[in-house]
């Protein structure tokens, strides 16, 4: 049985913004770390910032923390700006096929915030580079994305950004949605009162 303080906590989180501060970092493979480098440093703008090598005995050791199992691999980190990093193991080439993005449990794409003065820039850099992209496409009221493959490794990427806010861009306030539109949805979901109410808690009755 869970302890009331746990309790507390799971009700605390579904009301409030969730335990946690935010991403720290998201880790994606590559077969080739050069190449990733000029494109996410010299492309999209995101500086290296940390450059090691996995310490030995973390790879095929019994001290794998669940890290890609090779030995002394490297493991580069950037900055995707907003206190948050970007991150690649270099895969030894060959060791392991290229990842089925919509497979269960597979990362889909991923999706960073881009302010106004920014994402015309990014547009920019990849048209300069020959990297095609889509759009800009109206996504959400008020918000726009770019969608295109980071050329090295084939993962979907998507640049998003909400040109009225200017440099204030704020992410989350953009994806509010007001709880009887969420209600609609979720009751195809599962339609149990109880449940609706719980996971709603957080949703405001309306949003400006």
């Amino acid at each position: 049985m869970d302890s009331p303080s746990a309790a507390t906590d799971e009700a605390s989180a579904a009301r409030g913004p969730g335990l946690t501060r935010g991403i720290h970092h998201l880790a994606l493979n590559t077969d080739d770390m050069k190449a990733t480098i000029d494109f996410v440093a010299g492309v999209l703008g995101m500086p290296l910032i940390h450059a090691l090598k996995v310490p030995p005995g973390l790879g095929t050791g019994p001290k794998n923390r669940g890290n890609p199992p090779f030995e002394q691999i490297r493991h580069y980190f950037f900055d995707m700006g907003g206190d948050s990093t970007l991150a690649y193991f270099e895969i030894p080439k060959g060791a392991k096929a290229a990842a089925d993005r919509d497979a269960i449990g597979g990362m889909q794409h991923v999706a960073f915030s881009v302010t106004a003065r920014k994402f015309a820039a990014i547009q920019r850099r990849l048209a300069a580079h020959g990297i095609p992209f889509d759009g800009p496409i109206p996504v959400m009221p008020g918000m726009f994305s770019i969608y295109f493959y980071d050329p090295v490794n084939g993962t979907r990427l998507e640049a998003c950004c909400q040109p009225d806010q200017g440099d204030a861009q704020a992410v989350v306030p953009a994806c509010a949605q007001n709880r009887a539109d969420a209600l609609a949805e979720l009751r195809s979901l599962h339609d149990e009162p109880a449940w609706l109410a719980r996971v709603t808690s957080a949703i405001p009755d309306s949003v400006r």
